[in-house]
């Protein structure tokens, strides 16, 4: 069971919805909505190195090779990370289950996109997500790592019939000198700033206004200190 139970009553959910609602932009912030014990285990396979390979975005074009990064003007790029390197995809609904029971961290992004999930994420936001009519769904949730020479700047997630985004964070002992914050643009300008902290998932509608966002660059000098989520897009039928 990866959801705290008294988390996703049907109370809670209502509150959710009715925070929701009186947001701008549309957010709910809910700590704790996952099991604990289950996430320290998804950070220690996160926390070995060799899973990890640096992304980057230009506002032009998704997926920059390092060549293209090179000669693209600092203005243009609004994304440096590393993302998590899964075990190879398979069609195999079998196989991909076996590989789950010994990858805790696989395991986890199977539960994010499963019915049950999806299920509680249309109760909060009152719409019908489904991965019927995704072509490959398992890129649309995976585990993201920063450290302080990275970045995430302003951008928005409002792709067409994109209706629901989730961040989970995954950051023990986080600090609040740390940096890391999420910061929605807001209603007039009026910034919402979101501290990374451990289990805390934002769920938020990206086509409401102020949902542009970025992240605050980590205050460290530890080349080896990160911040740890996971990201999710979810779509209607």
């Amino acid at each position: 069971m990866w959801l705290n139970k008294q988390q996703v009553t049907t109370s809670a959910l209502n509150a959710y919805r009715k925070s929701m609602l009186q947001a701008s932009p549309r957010h709910i912030v809910i700590d704790n909505l996952f099991d604990n014990a289950k996430l320290d285990a998804v950070i220690n396979v996160l926390q070995q190195d060799n899973n990890w390979q640096t992304q980057q975005h230009s506002y032009s074009k998704l997926y920059v090779d390092n060549a293209k990064w090179q000669k693209t003007p600092t203005k243009q790029r609004f994304v440096q990370r590393d993302v998590w390197q899964r075990p190879a995809a398979t069609a195999d609904v079998a196989e991909c289950a076996e590989s789950a029971g010994y990858n805790i961290a696989l395991q986890f992004l199977l539960f994010l996109r499963s019915n049950e999930f999806m299920s509680l994420l249309s109760q909060i936001f009152r719409v019908p997500l489904t991965d019927l009519n995704v072509a490959k769904p398992a890129i649309n949730t995976n585990y993201f790592r920063l450290s302080a020479s990275d970045f995430v700047n302003q951008h928005a997630d409002d792709s067409p019939g994109r209706e629901v985004c989730m961040l989970l964070y995954l950051n023990k002992d986080w600090q609040s000198n740390n940096g890391g914050e999420l910061v929605f643009m807001g209603n007039n300008k009026q910034q919402i700033k979101i501290e990374p902290l451990y289990n805390r998932c934002v769920l938020f509608d990206p086509s409401s206004v102020g949902s542009e966002h970025w992240v605050n660059p980590l205050k460290t000098a530890d080349s080896q200190q990160y911040r740890y989520n996971v990201t999710s897009w979810y779509w209607t039928e």
